[in-house]
Parts: C-alpha cells; sequence; structure tokens
C-alpha cells in the first residue's frame, strides 16, 4: 500500500489496500475525497446538472455498450475475481447508469446523496459517500467480504457481501460497491464528509479528474470547505 497527500487540507482518514485486493487487483488507484459540507434537502441546480448528462448518456450509451467503459468493465472483472456475480449484484456505478439508459428516473434523497450519484455516474467508477464523524476510528482497510460478515446496506437490510470487496472502519464493513453501510450513511446533518473513488480499472489520470469534479461539486451545491483529496493504492 502506498499513499499520497495531493491537495492541502486537514486528513483525517488513512486508507489501507489489503494484500487480497492486490492479488486480484494490482492495478488498483483510489482516491479519498474530505471536506467539511453544508447538506440541502434539494438543489434544484445540481439536479438540472444531473438530467443534462443522463440526457447525453441515453444519445450516446446503451445497456449493452455500457458494460465495455473500462471504469464499469473492470469494477465487474473484479467481483468475479473475488467470487461475485457482477449481475446479480450490480456495482451502483453501472446501476445508476443503466437506469438512466432504461429510461427511468433517477431516484432523489438529499443534495450530497445525489451529488455523489452524479459524480459515479459521470465517470463510471463506483463511489461510496459517508458520513466521516460515524466512523469507528480514522483508518479504513479495503479488504474482501467474508462469509456472515454482518453488513446492512442502505434501504436494503442485511446484504450477503462475502466475496464483494469492502471497506472496513474498527467496527466493521462501512461500503462495498454495491451498497454502502447504514451505519456510516450520509444524512442531512453530516457536516464532514468523505468520499471514495475506486479506480478498478487502474487508470489514476480519471481517478484524480473524478476526485476534483466531486470537490468542484461540493463547492458548486454543499458550501464545501477545508477540501481535500488523496491517491491511494
Amino acid at each position: 500500500m502506498t499513499l499520497e497527500k495531493t491537495m492541502q487540507g486537514k486528513n483525517r482518514i488513512q486508507v489501507l489496500v489489503s494484500d487480497e485486493i492486490g492479488q486480484v487487483c494490482p492495478e488498483f488507484v483510489g482516491a479519498c475525497v474530505e471536506a467539511d459540507v453544508v447538506n440541502s434537502p434539494y438543489s434544484k441546480a445540481l439536479w438540472q446538472e444531473i438530467e443534462a448528462l443522463c440526457e447525453r448518456f441515453r444519445r450516446e450509451l446503451t445497456t449493452e455498450s455500457l458494460k465495455e467503459l473500462t471504469s464499469i468493465a473492470a469494477t465487474r472483472r473484479v467481483y468475479k475475481a473475488c467470487g461475485k456475480d457482477p449481475s446479480r449484484y450490480r456495482p451502483a456505478s453501472e446501476a445508476l447508469i443503466r437506469r438512466v439508459l432504461q429510461g427511468k428516473a433517477l431516484y432523489q434523497r438529499d443534495t450530497l446523496v445525489d451529488l455523489v450519484n452524479l459524480a459515479s455516474i459521470a465517470y463510471g467508477y463506483s463511489i461510496g459517500g459517508f458520513d466521516a464523524d460515524r466512523f469507528t476510528g480514522h483508518t479504513l482497510t479495503l479488504g474482501i467480504g467474508r462469509a456472515g460478515e454482518p453488513y446492512e446496506g442502505i434501504g436494503r437490510g442485511s446484504i450477503n457481501i462475502e466475496g464483494l470487496p469492502v471497506y472496513r472502519d474498527g467496527s466493521g464493513g462501512v461500503g462495498t460497491p454495491t451498497s454502502d453501510n447504514e451505519r456510516t450513511k450520509m444524512t442531512l446533518g453530516t457536516r464532514r464528509l468523505a468520499v471514495l473513488v475506486n479506480g478498478y480499472d487502474g487508470n489514476e489520470q480519471r481517478v484524480r479528474e473524478n476526485a476534483e469534479y466531486i470537490l468542484a461539486l461540493l463547492g458548486r451545491y454543499c458550501q464545501g470547505t477545508d477540501a481535500s483529496y488523496f491517491i491511494y493504492r
């Protein structure tokens, strides 16, 4: 595992990548974005940006060509390497874009959730958004889910995460590419945000661009301050 500080700011989180992830995806590169934020129930301007991107994707992609996007194809490969069926446990980025291409409306939650969904759709990476104040400790470790490991997905109840890439804090799993955990989810009361961008395709430049895009969105829509990101692998 190596870690590179990239922007000035008070990074409060350390992210480690386990050897078991290194074995199935040695090219993995991630970005951790941190910021102080102010959430809101709805942002009209953000949704105008979301709808414009969705309309462009409907012109340019199909549900079949979607699977060929390098960010999504790489995540699917890692699922298979870890022993999980990516068509049954779809990565969130793929599920979101697939919904758009099927002509279905995206779910509107709150500004932070909607913003993270936009960032995931825009680059095709599965992205976890968390209330950083709900983490146990200050270290997250990316590993692979174990049989019987307890995990409550947001709005999904108990999820079988065996064979899924999973971030764990001091109390257990907090995020997978399929669903984040209820325990550390973003709410209207979230003040310190952590966002994890998962580059299973190893494209550091695009991962950086995605992180910088998130920082820009946070500045526009969530009064993002004390904001920074770092790269980890």
